[in-house]
Formats: C-alpha cells, structure tokens, sequence
C-alpha cells in the first residue's frame, strides 16, 4: 500500500512538472498572447455586437427603430446620411473592429438593406496564439431590374446577387466613410472580401451553386487564410448573405433564431 502510495505521489509530481514545463515553453514562444488569452473580455461584450443587425427588419423597420438598437453611445461613433445609418466601434486597441449599418428606402423610409460587419485580429487561441476572425452579415432587397431580369441560369443569377450586394454596399459606406475612420477601414475589409469571392466564381461560374447549399462556398481571403461564404432567399426579393473566416460566428448567431 505504501509503495503504491508512493507511486501515485511521484506519477502526480511528474505531470505538475510537466505541466509547468508546458506552461513555460508557451510563454517563450507566443510570449503576451498567452496572457490574452485569460484576460476578461471587455464591454461591449460579443454577443452584444449583433444585436441591433437582427432586431432591425427589412421593410418594417423605420430610422427611429434602428437608431434605438444599433448605437451603443459610450462605445461606437454614429454616422448619418439621409438614407443610410451606421454605428461603428473598436477595442483592443483597435484590433478589433465593427458596424451596424441600415440604407433605408428613400420613399417607404424603411429598412432596405441592412450589414453587420465585425474583424477581430487578437482573437483567442491557446495552442496557436491570436487567430485572426472577420464575419460579415448582410440582408439586402433586390431591385426589380435583379429579380425580374432572365438569366442564363440559376448561377448567373446568383453572381449577378452578390455583385448588385458589392455596389449597394459601397454606394452606402461611400456615404458615411469621410466621418467615420472605423467604417472606412472595416469597409475595405468587406469590399476586399467580396471581390476575393467574386473572382473565384467569375472564374468558375458553377461553384455559385455552392453558395446555397449547407455548407456554403469555401474561398482562401488574401490575408485572413480559409474562410466560407453563403447566400440564400428569405423571401422572393430578399437576399441573406453570410461570411465567416476564423472562429468568431458561433458568437454572432441569431438570438431569435436559437430560442427557436
């Protein structure tokens, strides 16, 4: 019993050494990241970024009910236009970034397109150090002159989406930009993406049927490595585009949606 006693004391202090040990390599090789990566999240806190994206409703939503959910004042900057609104903020000395953006429809004046747009370069990774995350949310309302034109076929259609979604988006961050440095820089991000996936399908037009499907369409972003794109109809004239790169979209899913 004593011997086993004995055994058991020493197997315990070798795995504390080793532990030790692996704690230490650590340190000498990510250094601070490995603080980081204990470190409390500061406000505002993840899953609070999205939360004016999903409670805002294309078509139903007017300037007063976006502008009471998007804008978080002791955090983001606001920026106004006459048909567009965004509220954009940052932490982690700026290596984390993001926006809620609405373009309203000039004559309903309700929500017609609307982005949630948030990249993270310090994100949190034990075995490998920071991992840097981007995840781009948009719903848009397509123009008669998309959803009525014909088209070759069902792929042409969709690439012609996702280019009109591109013009939309730089049309109403061109609006806001000049007063506002985090969108500016966050919209570069997006339009950067955007046309990394463009190329590929301009390239490959049949890989636009992937963009529907489960598991979305796989592209290789020129500075933040793997990332997955999708798109798909909420209605007959509303499109839901999503893009994800890194490990931040689980933090970013509908609260609604999940309840349900």
């Amino acid at each position: 019993m004593c011997r086993d006693k004995e055994f058991y004391n020493m197997r315990a202090s070798a795995v504390r050494v080793t532990k030790l040990l692996v704690l230490i390599c650590c340190c000498a090789l990510w250094g601070c990241s490995l603080v980081e990566y204990f470190q409390e999240e500061e406000p505002p806190f993840n899953e609070e970024l999205a939360a004016g994206y999903y409670q805002t409703e294309l078509k139903e939503s007017n300037a007063a009910d976006v502008l009471s959910v998007i804008h978080r004042p002791e955090y983001e900057v606001l920026s106004r236009s006459k048909s567009v609104v965004a509220s954009a903020g940052e932490k982690k000395e700026g290596r984390q970034m993001w926006f809620n953006m609405v373009a309203f429809d000039e004559n309903r004046a309700t929500a017609e397109r609307k982005y949630f747009f948030v990249v993270d370069e310090k994100g949190k990774d034990f075995l490998f150090g920071p991992k840097r995350s981007l995840q781009f949310n948009s719903q848009m309302v397509l123009e008669s002159d998309i959803s009525e034109e014909p088209y070759a076929n069902e792929n042409a259609q969709r690439i012609a989406m996702l280019r009109r979604l591109l013009k939309n988006f730089r049309a109403d961050v061109g609006e806001l930009a000049q007063d506002n440095k985090t969108l500016d820089v966050s919209g570069m991000l997006v339009n950067q993406t955007l046309q990394t996936v463009l190329q590929k399908l301009e390239a490959s037009p049949s890989l636009a049927s992937k963009l529907s499907g489960a598991d979305g369409l796989d592209f290789d972003h020129i500075t933040l490595g793997k990332g997955r794109i999708s798109m798909m109809s909420v209605m007959y004239d509303v499109i839901n585009v999503n893009i994800d790169i890194g490990s931040l979209r689980w933090t970013f899913e509908d609260p609604l949606a999940l309840e349900e």
